[in-house]
């Protein structure tokens, strides 16, 4: 299938796919389809923000430094989403590292096109407005999760979220990764997954993890998951 094809169809990103068509069509011509290759760096800390992404499968995690030079995941950015919004809000640098946590597509735009975009009215910016609190709501609600709540839960939630921006109950992941992920040592990681593997919520063999039990993996995480999923669901109706 040819990229002109492919950006013909129906957007798999919610938030173009929330656009009313005759705005979604006159972006196209400005969106190109780019890799996301797992593990790979969008954005360094401070660096300038060229571009912005829409995910349109795979996901996106915003990482911040912690004092012992390791790095704490504060957000996930899926299909549901947008990676970039500082430049929609004024701010022409990153604040965190973005890196590709499953690998995937996007939708790249340039971030000149999109200021530009921003400024000729439309749904675009209300849009992108509404994200940006839904975003600043997972951001916040992650802070107060990963201070408050036990690791086992932490996980949980980090899993299910996963799963929700993949749709897929297989997906790749490194324990050293995960305990990037999560800002906990792999000894921490490798207890809690062992809890959940034992109950066979889920499996984990040569890096691929399976969810086993959805149910009981919600059951299992703490009430941060669907706070932050349901304010999505809300603003991207």
């Amino acid at each position: 299938m040819s990229k002109a094809s492919t950006l013909r169809a129906p957007p798999t990103n919610r938030l173009l796919a929330a656009l009313p068509s005759d705005e979604y069509r006159q972006l196209l011509p400005d969106l190109k389809p780019f890799p996301l290759i797992f593990g790979e760096p969008i954005y360094e800390p401070g660096s300038l923000v060229r571009y912005v992404y829409f995910p349109t499968s795979g996901i996106i995690s915003l990482l911040t430094n912690v004092d012992d030079g390791g790095s704490l995941e504060v957000g996930i950015v899926g299909r549901e989403g947008m990676v970039g919004m500082t430049v929609f809000m004024g701010v022409k640098t990153s604040p965190n590292q973005a890196m590709v946590q499953g690998a995937g597509s996007a939708l790249r735009m340039k971030t000149t096109t999109l200021r530009s975009m921003s400024d000729n009215g439309g749904s675009l910016p209300q849009l992108l407005r509404r994200y940006s609190y839904s975003q600043w709501a997972q951001l916040s609600q992650s802070a107060v999760c990963n201070m408050y709540h036990p690791i086992d839960a932490r996980l949980a939630r980090w899993l299910l979220m996963t799963r929700d921006r993949m749709e897929v109950d297989e997906f790749p992941i490194t324990q050293e990764f995960l305990s990037s992920m999560l800002g906990v040592r792999r000894e921490g990681v490798n207890k809690a997954a062992g809890k959940l593997q034992q109950l066979h919520v889920v499996s984990y063999s040569r890096g691929m993890l399976t969810v086993l039990k959805p149910l009981a993996l919600a059951a299992a995480a703490c009430k941060c998951y669907q706070i932050i999923k349901n304010e999505y669901d809300t603003i991207l109706k």
